[in-house]
């Protein structure tokens, strides 16, 4: 396995893996490497010959307020996972790399980035989109994976990768759980020993939907009892709990038969801010 921070060797790299007549897949993280990464992973060994991990905290995804400079880096951790995992190069740049002095470049994804974490995150996604742009320019991948979790994320970048025919096949994950059903998550470590056990009550509350579904509420019957299931727990804040359209992520209140819904919570154990989300079929 290497381990490659410059940008031009990495962009080499993966022309000679191409002239080879060789796939590659884009695994993109922050590092803080956990289960769900693996997984993903697993799933890019299966589907190309080569497989890069990019470990990027990315400063432009985070806001004035978050949590940027506290995230967790663990780059000796991760490079042994990766290694132990068979990846074949670690991509790690610089933040002065990515974004030289005096940037004036960015990708805006102008719609479905108005709802949801990006309705609350101003500029997070801008961010997103810029840098996945950026990877995919550098490492030249057939195929990026994504994990389920970050929903929105995902969906914004099958746009993007849309509307600016970059050939690149995005491939979505399903959501790495604990036992109890929390998400796993680089910020679970946040959580304090009592929060974390509060904390499953965010899966089960999605779970509950199927039940209350079948007894025929309305959306906003649903979103109401989803709200106050999680509310129980003495230490959770609300960010916002939404029941939307999986292609448009605006609300929606009367869905027809057949509609296909993502119901996304965000939820605050003081600053420690999780996401989870389930889709259902109306």
């Amino acid at each position: 396995m290497k381990k490659i921070n410059s940008l031009k060797s990495m962009f080499t790299q993966s022309q000679n893996w191409h002239a080879e007549k060789k796939t590659i897949a884009l695994v993109p993280t922050m590092g803080a490497l956990h289960e769900g990464h693996l997984s993903l992973i697993r799933s890019a060994k299966n589907k190309a010959d080569k497989v890069i991990v990019s470990i990027f905290v990315n400063p432009m995804q985070f806001g004035p307020n978050e949590d940027y400079d506290n995230y967790p880096r663990t780059l000796s951790e991760d490079i042994k996972k990766c290694r132990k995992a068979g990846v074949d190069v670690v991509f790690s740049p610089s933040v002065a790399g990515m974004y030289p002095d005096n940037a004036s470049t960015w990708v805006n994804e102008e719609v479905l980035s108005q709802y949801l974490c990006g309705a609350r995150r101003k500029g997070h996604f801008r961010g997103v989109c810029t840098v996945v742009l950026k990877l995919f320019m550098i490492c030249s991948p057939d195929i990026a994976i994504f994990g389920q979790k970050d929903a929105q994320q995902s969906i914004i970048i099958k746009r993007m990768v849309r509307d600016l025919n970059i050939p690149v096949k995005i491939i979505i994950a399903p959501i790495k759980r604990e036992k109890d059903g929390l998400a796993i998550s680089s910020r679970n470590k946040y959580l304090l020993p009592e929060e974390r056990k509060q904390a499953a009550v965010i899966y089960k509350g999605l779970q509950e939907i199927k039940n209350w579904k079948k007894n025929n509420l309305s959306v906003a019957q649903i979103r109401r009892k989803l709200i106050r299931f999680i509310q129980k727990e003495k230490d959770i804040r609300i960010d916002y709990i939404s029941i939307v359209d999986i292609n448009t992520l605006s609300e929606v209140s009367r869905p027809n038969k057949g509609d296909k819904l993502l119901i996304a919570i965000a939820v605050f154990f003081n600053k420690a801010r999780l996401i989870d989300n389930i889709e259902i079929k109306w």
